[in-house]
């Protein structure tokens, strides 16, 4: 059977672990030509490239930064030739009241967290014709932040909604789908790592567990396919029933 990604190339920004590791070898498995980012975890993307057959292209950038984003799209379209899916997956939580939040840790969040996100696709949808596809990694914590000092983190990935739907109306007349996938807590570095909290997490979710980067993967994989041509400028959560 022809694989659904087979003659695309993707481009996956923060791919190096966590989800976004997922992310690159799923899109790589339904046929893709992958390139991802990384910044400070160079060890894990030389064993995801060795992991796979056909070897994504691993590319340095820091995502804080919009030039770098710029350069790695530009690298992608350049090695690949052509770039048809993008998924924004970079993406970084600091805690902290409000009596303590940083400009630094405050401006650093948006830098990654919203900043990065808008750039990555404005580079991106100018080497993208019909039938791209846009997707972010966005948070449940849009629409419930649950914990306190997570204020900002939340308000980074509300405003990811708010793009999305934007985007989607400017990019709609060119055939480019804009989504957004919200995951709830999911099985990765980012999750609680004190037992308490954990179990209270576990606790708030209607499954009764934490999700797996693959199934985050899985609703990547379906947004950026063949069948999913009429959803744009959606918000969509994947959770658990968290939010139930």
């Amino acid at each position: 059977m022809t694989k659904p990604l087979s003659r695309k190339v993707a481009l996956v920004a923060g791919g190096s672990r966590g989800i976004g590791a997922a992310i690159v070898r799923r899109l790589h498995t339904d046929g893709a030509a992958v390139a991802f980012t990384y910044i400070s975890s160079a060890a894990r993307a030389e064993d995801l490239v060795a992991s796979l057959e056909g070897q994504p292209l691993a590319i340095k950038a820091d995502s804080a930064d919009p030039e770098a984003v710029q350069r790695a799209v530009a690298t992608t379209v350049e090695h690949f030739g052509r770039l048809d899916i993008l998924v924004n997956n970079a993406g970084i939580l600091i805690h902290g009241m409000v009596d303590d939040v940083s400009v630094a840790d405050f401006d650093k969040m948006v830098a990654v967290n919203m900043r990065a996100v808008f750039f990555a696709i404005q580079a991106a949808v100018r080497s993208m014709g019909e039938g791209g596809r846009v997707i972010t990694i966005g948070s449940v914590v849009a629409d419930r932040t649950g914990f306190p000092g997570s204020s900002i983190y939340s308000m980074t990935k509300a405003a990811i909604t708010g793009l999305t739907r934007g985007l989607a109306r400017d990019l709609g007349p060119r055939g480019i789908t804009v989504n957004n996938v919200q995951p709830g807590p999911t099985a990765t570095d980012m999750a609680p790592t004190d037992p308490a909290l954990a179990e209270k997490v576990r606790s708030l979710i209607a499954l009764g567990r934490l999700g797996e980067d693959r199934e985050i993967a899985g609703l990547v994989a379906y947004l950026a396919g063949p069948d999913s041509g009429f959803i744009t400028g959606s918000s969509l959560t994947i959770d658990g029933g968290y939010l139930a």
